[in-house]
C-alpha cells in the first residue's frame, strides 16, 4: 500500500486548485502537508492569508495533518524561511512540490516588460528559490550524516512550455525553463538521494479558464492530476528522476524533447559551408514540417 506516513510534504500554491488537490491526496496518504499560498489573484496581484488557512482547515476536517504557510515563494528571505520551517518539523523535508504560478497572457508585441518580469519572477524564481534552499539542506544533511535520505521534488511545467503556445510567450518561456530545471537538478541532486521530476498538468482551474474558456468535462478536474503527483512523491517512484510528464484527463504522457530529427554532416569531418547547408536541405529536413503552423499545439482533446 502506498503511504506517506511520517513524511513532510511542502506544496506551494496549495490554497486551491491543483495545489489543494495535491495536498488532499498527500494528506489522505498520511503525509503532513505544509500548505503554502500567498493568496494572490491569478495574475499575481494582491495577497490573502486566508487561502492557506482555509485549506488547512479543510484538510484537518478530513482527518489530515497540515499547517499553513503564506510566504511569497519568489522572495529570497521568505522562501528560505519557508524551507527552514518545513525541515524543522522532523529535520528532513521529504517532498517539495513547486506549483505556485500566475498568468499574464499577451502577444509578444503587446506584452509589457512588467508582464514579462512578473511571470518569470513567480514561475522561474519561485521554483528556483525553494529548490535552492531545500537542496542546500539536503546536501548539508548528507554530508553531516554520511547518508542519502530519499526526497522527491516535483516541479510544474506546462504544455504551453513544451508546445510553445502563442499568446503566452512569458509563461511558455518560464515553463520550458522549468522542464530543463528539473533535468539539471535531477543530475545534481542524485548523489544526495533526491529525485526531481516535472509535470505539465492539464486541468480546469481559475488560470486555464482565462486561456481556454469554460471547460465542462469532469475528466479535466484537478483531482485527476493528483494521483501522479502522489506517486512521484512516494517511494514507489524510486529510480524515476529527471523526467517530464503531461498529466490530466485520465492520461499520463512521458515526454522526451529536443531529440535530433535530422542530421546534415560534411564529408571527412570538414566544416560545413553555407552552400553545403543549402544543398543539404532535403537531407536535413526531409518531408518534415518546418514552420510553427505545422507544429502540435497545447489543445484540449
Amino acid at each position: 500500500m502506498v503511504t506517506l506516513d511520517g513524511k513532510t510534504c511542502l506544496i506551494t500554491g496549495a490554497g486551491n486548485g491543483l495545489g489543494f488537490e495535491y495536498a488532499k491526496s498527500m494528506a489522505s496518504l498520511g503525509g503532513h502537508v505544509v500548505v503554502n499560498d500567498l493568496g494572490g489573484a491569478f495574475d499575481g496581484t494582491g495577497a490573502d492569508q486566508s487561502a492557506a488557512m482555509q485549506a488547512v482547515k479543510a484538510l484537518e476536517a478530513e482527518g489530515g495533518s497540515a499547517s499553513a504557510n503564506t510566504a511569497d515563494v519568489a522572495d529570497e528571505e521568505q522562501a528560505r524561511a519557508m524551507i527552514d520551517e518545513a525541515f524543522d518539523r522532523t529535520g528532513h523535508l521529504d517532498v517539495l512540490v513547486c506549483n505556485a504560478g500566475i498568468l499574464r497572457d499577451r502577444m509578444v508585441f503587446n506584452m509589457s516588460i512588467e508582464d514579462w518580469d512578473s511571470v518569470q519572477r513567480v514561475h522561474l524564481r519561485g521554483h528556483f528559490l525553494p529548490l535552492h534552499y531545500a537542496a542546500k539542506r539536503w546536501r548539508e544533511n548528507a554530508k553531516t550524516t554520511g547518508e542519502k535520505r530519499p526526497a522527491s521534488v516535483v516541479l510544474t511545467s506546462s504544455r504551453s512550455g513544451l508546445y510553445s503556445s502563442a499568446g503566452q510567450i512569458n509563461y511558455a518561456a518560464a515553463k520550458a525553463g522549468i522542464a530543463s530545471m528539473a533535468t539539471v537538478a535531477a543530475r545534481e541532486l542524485a548523489q544526495y538521494g533526491v529525485r526531481v521530476n516535472a509535470i505539465a498538468p492539464m486541468a480546469k482551474t481559475r488560470m486555464t479558464e482565462g486561456t481556454f474558456g469554460e471547460i465542462t468535462s469532469t475528466r479535466w478536474g484537478p483531482a485527476n492530476v493528483a494521483p501522479m503527483i502522489s506517486y512521484l512523491a512516494s517511494d514507489e517512484s524510486a529510480g524515476v528522476s529527471g523526467q517530464v510528464f503531461i498529466v490530466g484527463g485520465g492520461r499520463v504522457e512521458w515526454m522526451r524533447t529536443w531529440t535530433p530529427q535530422g542530421v546534415l554532416e560534411a564529408e571527412d569531418g570538414q566544416p560545413l559551408t553555407m552552400n553545403d547547408v543549402i544543398a543539404g536541405r532535403a537531407q536535413l529536413f526531409g518531408d518534415a514540417p518546418t514552420t510553427p503552423a505545422d507544429f502540435p499545439t497545447a489543445t484540449w482533446d
